[in-house]
C-alpha cells in the first residue's frame, strides 16, 4: 500500500471540496435543525442558600454560633440586655440585602440573554457548516422594535406563524449553597418529535450559561449515528459501533468482525482522513489521535507519520484501538457477513 499516494489524492480532493462547484458533492446530508422559541422562561426555585443557612447545621450548632456571637458583642462593650436585639437587627439587615439583590424579574432575562450570547460565541469559535440550533423569530423588525421599546418580551403568536418552530426551551434557577453569589441553573429543551434534553450547570449568573450553551452545542451539533456524508461521489453511511457510538478494542480483527455483524466494514485510510477533516461538528469523526482499526490486522496511527501512518498491529503491545463501522450505501447487503 502506497500511503503517500493516498495523502496526495486526499489533498487534491480536499482542494476540490473547497471550491463552490464541488460543495454539493462534498457536503453533508441534510440534518434536522432545531428552531427554538426566542423567549426562554426561567422559573425561580428554592433558595438553596437560605435553605442551607436554615438546615445545613443542627439546632445545637446554630445555638452554639449564636452564643459565640453574643459573647463577642458583650466583650466588645455591648449592653448584655441589648445584645440579643443587636443580633436580631444584624440578621434582619442581611435578609433585607438578599431580598433587594434577588427581587424583581431581571434574573430570567439575564440568563436568557447570556445563553443566547454564549451559544453564538461557541458557534463562532467552531464555525460548523450547518448550524443545528437557532432561534425562531417570525416577528417583523418594526414589531420587534416596538416590543423592545416597551420593555416587553415576545408573547404568543398565531398558529399560522408557528410553522417554523421546532422546539421550545425553559429553565429553572436557584441560588446555590455556599451563599457566594452563584446560581444553579437547569435548561430543558423539547423538540417537535417529543424528544427532551436536559442540562445543568452552576456558576456566577453572568457566566453559568456559557457551560450550558456548550452542552447544548455538543448535544445537537455532534455527529449522530447513523448518518450519511458524501465521499468521492458516493453516499457513505456512518453506523458507529455495536452498542456504542465509537468502539474500543485491542484487536483490529475484533473490530472488523463487529462491523461485519452489522453488515458493514471498517473505514479505509482515506475515509478516516476525510471524516476527520470534517470533524465532530460537521458530520465527521475526529481521528487525529490514538490508534484506529483497519482491515488486514492493521491500524492507522495519525500521530506516527514516519515512515507511514498505517502500521501492523504487531508493533503495539495491548493497544487501545478505536473504531466505528461504515458502509457505502450501494454496497449494502441483505445477508449478514457475521458467522458464529
Amino acid at each position: 500500500m502506497n500511503t503517500p499516494k493516498i495523502f496526495l489524492k486526499f489533498k487534491l480532493w480536499r482542494t476540490l471540496c473547497l471550491s463552490l462547484s464541488a460543495l454539493l458533492l462534498c457536503g453533508l446530508a441534510p440534518a434536522a435543525q432545531v428552531a427554538l422559541w426566542p423567549t426562554i422562561p426561567f422559573v425561580r426555585g428554592q433558595d438553596l442558600c437560605q435553605y442551607q443557612d436554615a438546615y445545613g447545621r443542627t439546632r445545637a450548632q446554630q445555638s452554639g454560633d449564636m452564643a459565640r456571637l453574643l459573647a463577642d458583642l458583650i466583650r466588645s462593650g455591648a449592653d448584655p440586655k441589648q445584645a440579643p436585639e443587636l443580633l436580631q437587627t444584624l440578621d434582619s439587615l442581611i435578609d433585607q440585602g438578599r431580598q433587594r439583590a434577588t427581587g424583581g424579574f431581571g434574573m430570567d432575562v439575564l440568563l436568557e440573554g447570556s445563553f443566547k450570547a454564549a451559544l453564538d460565541q461557541v458557534y463562532e469559535q467552531h464555525q460548523p457548516r450547518v448550524r443545528q440550533v437557532g432561534f425562531f423569530n417570525p416577528t417583523a423588525l418594526n414589531e420587534l422594535v416596538r416590543v423592545l421599546r416597551a420593555q416587553h418580551r415576545q408573547g404568543s403568536l398565531e398558529a399560522n406563524q408557528l410553522n417554523g418552530l421546532t422546539g421550545v426551551a425553559w429553565g429553572t434557577y436557584s441560588f446555590s449553597p455556599g451563599c457566594k453569589g452563584d446560581v444553579l441553573v437547569t435548561l430543558h429543551i423539547e423538540t417537535q418529535p417529543g424528544q427532551t434534553f436536559n442540562y445543568q450547570a452552576r456558576g456566577m449568573p453572568e457566566s453559568v450559561m456559557g457551560q450550558i450553551a456548550y452542552q447544548v452545542f455538543s448535544q445537537f451539533q455532534k455527529t449522530r449515528f447513523p448518518s450519511q456524508v458524501m465521499h468521492l461521489g458516493k453516499t457513505l453511511e456512518l453506523l458507529g459501533a455495536p452498542g456504542n457510538v465509537l468502539g474500543t478494542t485491542n484487536s483490529p480483527r475484533k473490530a472488523q468482525y463487529a462491523c461485519e455483524c452489522m453488515q458493514a466494514r471498517l473505514p479505509t485510510v482515506g475515509e478516516y482522513i476525510y471524516l476527520s477533516e470534517l470533524g465532530n461538528w460537521n458530520g465527521g469523526v475526529s481521528s487525529d489521535k490514538g490508534l484506529w482499526a483497519l482491515s488486514q490486522e492493521r491500524v492507522m496511527a495519525p500521530e506516527m507519520p514516519n515512515p507511514s501512518i498505517v502500521r501492523s498491529i504487531k508493533e503495539f503491545q495491548s493497544p487501545e484501538i478505536h473504531y466505528f463501522c461504515v458502509r457505502t450505501v450501494a454496497d449494502k447487503k441483505t445477508t449478514s457477513l457475521c458467522t458464529p
